[in-house]
């Protein structure tokens, strides 16, 4: 059991009871209403916002180090939040090649 799981459980599982806008997506019976974006869409939502995360750090070392910005905790904290979001993005590229890998083996 990898320390992920838990984080990435409640990540989907808040993903699916809200929408984009904050909004509840459960229906008066309790079901879900069907999301609208494919898994293709979410996966390049999601790379696009770790780039993102990882363009906002290397603009705040370059401030840092050029004397503009002095605040070494926001730098910190930006640092590691974009580390994390990589190994989270790692991690989860790993388990779709395994599961792949395993799917192939199935299908021979």
């Amino acid at each position: 059991m990898s320390i992920i799981n838990p984080a990435a459980m409640k990540a989907y599982t808040n993903a699916m009871q809200f929408g984009q806008d904050g909004t509840d997506m459960k229906m008066a019976g309790g079901q879900n209403q069907q999301v609208e974006s494919t898994f293709s869409e979410t996966i390049k939502d999601s790379l696009s916002k770790v780039n993102d995360m990882k363009l906002e750090s290397g603009e705040m070392i370059k401030a840092f180090a050029s004397g503009e910005n002095q605040n070494v905790h926001e730098l910190m904290i930006t640092l590691q939040k974009s580390g994390l979001a990589m190994k989270m993005t790692s991690a989860v590229r790993n388990k779709a090649m395994e599961a792949y890998k395993e799917l192939m083996q199935i299908r021979l």
